[in-house]
């Protein structure tokens, strides 16, 4: 069986690897990916570019298996069905429980969650070898329809808020972005009103529309809107501006700065 692994942190590929050959002995992995832009080159069939092959090497064979981390450096795994076609069956792997789980079970396909076992991988292998049929060609039509509410997540349309001894709801529109300010995440918004929020940046990033918010750092998660222009800094980063005063610049890294730009160019 020919796996290919979408994970952005090295460490836990490889671990992830060496279980998936340690449970079945017969898997290959052909492909190890990190990101969502590699992922989309990789099944497009730009493998030798990305593995830095010379262009004439032969691709090598289609995946039987996907296991898939589902929150990736540069977007959600779920970008990747938007640019591109993955003919094989996934198993999502994922620190949280936001995503559709029953979703995947009624179609076959399996999640693992976070610390991987060896039990976790034994029985979703089982499940995916048991619904192999049912992921050929002409099945790829409901594979997609199964998967359109993830692929296009509405996210929170509002949140509850409390200041100065009142609750009040904030419209997820009305939010330019959340930013850690000493140690506790904060909701800020367009009107330059801020509100202490009890969710993790990465808890929050989970819940939103990945289409309108970014993760342009780690203290940031930025909303489209917000963003008023760009411009070159050192060493290939970017300096980003917005529609309302952030306490700090806000300094997308030279590792995101292509999936920063190219989600503000994708709407």
């Amino acid at each position: 069986m020919k796996i290919v692994i979408i994970e952005d942190e090295v460490k836990t590929a490889r671990a992830l690897a060496a279980l998936i050959v340690s449970v079945e002995p017969g898997a290959e992995i052909v492909a190890s990916l990190q990101s969502v832009r590699e992922a989309v080159d990789w099944f497009s069939g730009e493998a030798s570019r990305v593995s830095g092959r010379p262009a004439t090497a032969a691709l090598p064979p289609a995946p039987d298996l996907v296991f898939m981390d589902i929150q990736l450096a540069d977007g959600l795994c779920f970008d990747i069905f938007r640019e591109t076609t993955v003919h094989a069956p996934v198993v999502f792997c994922t620190a949280y429980d936001e995503y559709a789980i029953e979703a995947f079970k009624a179609n076959g396909i399996d999640y693992i969650l976070k610390p991987f076992s060896g039990s976790m991988l034994s029985a979703a292998f089982q499940k995916v070898k048991g619904f192999r049929n049912h992921f050929r060609e002409e099945r790829q039509g409901e594979f997609r329809h199964l998967l359109q509410p993830l692929i296009t997540p509405q996210g929170k349309n509002s949140f509850l808020v409390f200041k100065d001894g009142r609750y009040s709801v904030v419209a997820t529109d009305d939010i330019a972005f959340f930013y850690i300010k000493g140690e506790l995440p904060v909701l800020y918004t367009f009107d330059n009103k801020e509100y202490f929020v009890n969710q993790s940046l990465d808890t929050l990033e989970s819940m939103l529309p990945s289409g309108k918010f970014f993760r342009a750092t780690r203290q940031y998660l930025v909303h489209f809107s917000a963003v008023k222009e760009i411009e070159h800094y050192f060493s290939r980063k970017l300096l980003v501006h917005l529609r309302v005063s952030t306490p700090e610049k806000l300094i997308v890294s030279k590792d995101k700065s292509v999936a920063f730009l190219h989600w503000l160019d994708n709407r």
